[in-house]
């Protein structure tokens, strides 16, 4: 099996860039190179592409480089720019490229720079191994409104240009053979481990709900990814009794609407369809949003649980079809902080 290149997020990239634009700006010679810690605690360091004074600021460049993903902002520039500001904190800014929420429903506020919260922190604990002083940082990527285009940025109220994205500061590279091969494995562990009620996650997020949440093993939790039609196939083949799915309803709700595959160039937004559900299960019109999110976010507590049940319930009955009835299962679904947000089945064989 081919190894594949992983790589660096625009949110890292941007981390290494403001790094070494403060560093010019609190006067230490401009640097050929940079070090920055990623979220899970590891360092990693940057060639810087430039670094120069431009007025009362400074400015460095980064090349990404995303490894062997086909990322669209692959070998993109990412340009940020500091200046000391009063008040000691840290505040962003686009620049040229770089998108603004102009919707509600994402994990910015609106009219904020589209700069996500992880990078956001990355940013700021980068540059203050460098100054405790106030900064504005202003993020630019030549031809990111280009860019952009061929993204759902568009559609989710991102406007001007790109996101700067990232939850683990890497990018790990996407080969499908490669990523089959080893989520059977994964399967193939926890039956070989005497896992009898395996629990399937998206991704990180759903991992660190269902452990927070239940009393799992550590082989119990098996990532899928976007590959959710394979890994049901793949998991008859075994003699697992029980099946728990957790994670956040922007993907799971594709699952309901027959989606296998719920890559965002595979299958489309849910945010339509989750919305006509609410109307049908609260018998009132919702707060129009881009995404999932926004739709849960802008209900009641009471309400949002109604929805959440519903919804799930309708993940575990097209889940149900796929698999067939000796499995017995349960769906949970999370919000981006791993709250719950509706469930359906019998969670218990989880919580003992």
């Amino acid at each position: 099996m081919t190894v594949l290149r992983g790589g660096y997020t625009t949110g890292t990239c941007a981390a290494a860039a403001a790094k070494a634009a403060v560093t010019l700006l609190s006067g230490a010679p401009a640097p050929e190179s940079v070090e920055i810690a990623l979220p899970d605690g590891t360092r990693a360091s940057f060639p810087v592409l430039s670094c120069r004074r431009a007025g009362d600021a400074c400015e460095a460049a980064v090349r990404k480089d995303a490894g062997d993903d086909p990322d669209v902002t692959d070998q993109a520039c990412v340009i940020v720019s500091v200046q000391f500001i009063e008040g000691g904190v840290v505040v962003f800014a686009a620049g040229e490229g770089v998108g603004i929420v102009t919707k509600p429903g994402l994990s910015v506020p609106v009219g904020e720079p589209a700069i996500n919260p992880v990078p956001r922190r990355m940013i700021r604990a980068a540059v203050r191994e460098v100054t405790d002083r106030g900064l504005r940082v202003t993020i630019s990527i030549p031809g990111g409104r280009e860019l952009a285009a061929r993204t759902f940025n568009p559609r989710l109220g991102v406007e001007g240009g790109l996101s700067i994205i990232g939850t683990t500061g890497r990018v790990r590279p996407f080969s499908v053979p490669a990523l089959c091969d080893a989520l059977k494995c994964a399967l193939d562990v926890a039956a070989a481990s005497g896992v009898t009620a395996p629990v399937l996650v998206p991704g990180n997020i759903g991992e660190r709900a269902a452990r927070r949440h239940f009393r799992l093993g550590p082989e119990q939790v098996v990532q899928v990814s976007n590959h959710w039609g394979f890994m049901l196939d793949q998991l008859v083949r075994h003699s697992f009794a029980r099946l728990l799915i957790v994670g956040h309803p922007g993907k799971l709700a594709k699952l309901a609407e027959g989606d296998w595959n719920t890559h965002s160039s595979r299958s489309a937004t849910v945010a339509p369809s989750v919305a006509r559900l609410a109307e049908t299960t609260l018998g009132e019109s919702v707060a129009e949003a881009p995404t999932v999110e926004g739709i849960f976010d802008a209900l009641p507590q009471e309400k949002r649980r109604r929805l959440g049940d519903a919804l799930a319930a309708r993940v575990r009955q097209a889940v149900a079809g796929r698999v067939g009835s000796r499995l017995a299962l349960a769906v949970v679904l999370v919000n981006m902080a791993g709250e719950f947000l509706g469930t359906d089945g019998d969670l218990t064989p989880w919580q003992q």
